[in-house]
């Protein structure tokens, strides 16, 4: 039987051991083999743990089949979508030759029949294949977002902690003085930061930082000195919106009836507010907290084009633009990816923060 003890003990230790990791990552320490593995080891062990322990296999093993259809789904109608489009991958304003352009499209197997072309892209995806570029010549598409991924990963990573760790406790701070000059404050403060577009808020940091303090680079993505105003401006309008979805839950649980009860037992306010409060709390959070971490894991492009930062952004926008079939796929079957793993363990933890929630 799974216990407050025991979820504390491994809450701790994966915390312990992802957060060293983390920080050793941004000050740009090589990282052991062996933290890799014991990252790896305590994540998958806790996952697999709470999984069992909560008698959820059925329903991991049931969500991760809907996960792959709702995959294939994806896959097939950005396929389709791309080739019913006017245009294609080749078409240039200056056109090519008939016999340059005959010879390309057969390279690319452009000139097979459209469900030709479909199984041979959806038995690829099988086998790990994702193609080749149709703009970078000689590059498949694993290749580059085997090599931009990390640093949009690094740059969504930091920008989530800000998120949390600015959201949170600015709402939780907000409700504890309700009605008050510091709630009116930092709501209007959580206001600004939803309202603020971050191509408006990144200009403005960057002069103030960069070209009148002089503290900060304003540009690419070289040490721990860079990564700060990328990651805070991708942080703020998600930490705004965590910060009113926490106040707003926090009002909600604050006037229940067994935190009355927990206040006439003489229970001091801080113990009352973070230890009964605060968990009961998060559920809206973590229900915003799928989508957000997807989303913004995997980079955003505007930050990425701005301060220059070599991640997935830039060839996302060009793929676009090129009518990079294959490159157009990848990633978008990379965020589709990323946003089913994301709502899978958000809603794992539901369970975990809330016991009366019981998944089937």
């Amino acid at each position: 039987m799974i216990t407050e003890k025991h979820k504390s003990i491994i809450s701790s230790s994966v915390l312990v051991a992802l957060i060293t990791t983390l920080l050793m990552n941004f000050f740009n320490y090589e990282i052991p083999t062996f933290l890799w593995i014991l990252d790896g080891v305590l994540v998958g062990g806790a996952f697999v743990w709470y999984t069992l322990s909560q008698n959820l296999l059925f329903y991991v093993l049931k969500r991760t089949t809907e996960a792959f259809f709702v995959l294939l789904v994806i896959a097939t109608l950005t396929f389709t979508l791309l080739r019913v489009m006017p245009g294609g991958p080749f078409d240039q304003e200056k056109a090519l030759p008939p016999e340059v352009k005959a010879n390309i499209e057969a390279k690319y197997n452009l000139n097979a029949p459209i469900l030709r072309q479909y199984t041979d892209y959806i038995f690829g995806i099988f086998k790990g294949d994702l193609g080749e570029s149709y703009k970078y010549l000689g590059r498949d598409v694993s290749t580059i977002i085997v090599e931009t991924l990390p640093v949009s990963f690094q740059l969504g990573m930091y920008a989530l902690l800000v998120s949390f760790l600015i959201g949170i406790p600015l709402g939780l701070f907000a409700a504890s003085r309700h009605n008050s000059l510091w709630d009116n404050s930092a709501m209007f403060m959580a206001v600004s930061g939803v309202s603020l577009p971050s191509f408006l808020i990144a200009p403005i940091l960057i002069i103030i930082f960069c070209f009148w303090l002089d503290w900060l680079p304003p540009a690419f993505w070289d040490g721990p000195e860079y990564y700060i105003l990328p990651s805070l401006i991708l942080g703020i309008r998600p930490a705004a919106v965590i910060a009113r979805l926490t106040r707003a839950s926090v009002l909600e649980v604050i006037r229940s009836d067994y935190i009355r009860t927990a206040k006439a037992k003489g229970l001091p306010h801080r113990v009352v507010l973070y230890r009964h409060v605060l968990k009961n709390s998060l559920i809206p959070v973590l229900t915003f907290s799928g989508p957000l971490a997807a989303g913004i894991l995997s980079g955003s492009f505007i930050i990425e084009l701005i301060f220059a930062i070599p991640g997935m952004g830039k060839h996302l926008i060009q793929s676009v633009t090129n009518r990079d079939y294959p490159l157009i796929l990848g990633l978008t079957l990379l965020f589709s990816a990323m946003l089913v793993f994301a709502n899978l363990i958000v809603d794992l933890l539901y369970s975990y923060f809330d016991p009366r929630i019981k998944l089937s």
